[in-house]
């Protein structure tokens, strides 16, 4: 069975792209997929600094990497700040990106995300789907920029909007169908 890591770049309480995490995670264990979904709160890790390498790479760093390993899919939630990835997303990123074997290289990856506008943090996703395909990810083609945000959930946390429903029912198929080879 194919297993699935989900995480959000927004720790805060009742966030909505914890919502979204929460919803690809729904969707993809109905379509057969085992998801681990974590919390970056839980993965304490000073910022980014080379001088911390190779003695004081944080715990938490390694054991995110080889959580990013072990899964067949990676979806990310991430809210749009200024424009830009949020710090919490940019700083995992950098740390993890330094631990070998590259955590890039295994799983099939899908972006989203959740804010107040209605450009739905395409913004943030479009630098973020830049970042990791240096990296080496394979992303699918589907981004699900969704806002806004307080017009988008119903009671239960599903989609209200029909097209965001089916955008993330595309997303589900294509994570599930691609493969690194």
């Amino acid at each position: 069975m194919p297993t699935a890591l989900t995480l959000s770049g927004s720790i805060r309480k009742g966030s909505y792209n914890r919502m979204l995490q929460h919803h690809m995670g729904r969707k993809l264990e109905a379509a057969g997929v085992t998801v681990n979904a974590i919390d970056l709160g839980d993965f304490e890790m000073p910022i980014f600094n080379e001088d911390l390498e190779p003695d004081h790479v944080p715990e938490a760093a390694v054991k995110l990497a080889e959580l990013w390993r072990s899964h067949d899919i990676v979806f990310i939630s991430s809210p749009e700040y200024n424009g830009g990835v949020p710090p919490l997303l940019v700083n995992t990123i950098a740390w993890i990106s330094r631990q070998r074997p590259s955590p890039f290289k295994r799983a099939v990856f899908g972006i989203g995300g959740v804010s107040s506008g209605k450009y739905g943090t395409i913004f943030s996703l479009s630098h973020l789907r830049d970042t990791l395909s240096k990296a080496g990810v394979l992303l699918v083609p589907t981004l699900l920029g969704i806002g806004p945000a307080d017009q988008a959930f119903d009671e239960n946390g599903d989609f209200v909007e029909p097209a965001i429903k089916s955008k993330v029912d595309q997303m589900v198929h294509e994570l599930t169908h691609f493969s690194r080879g």
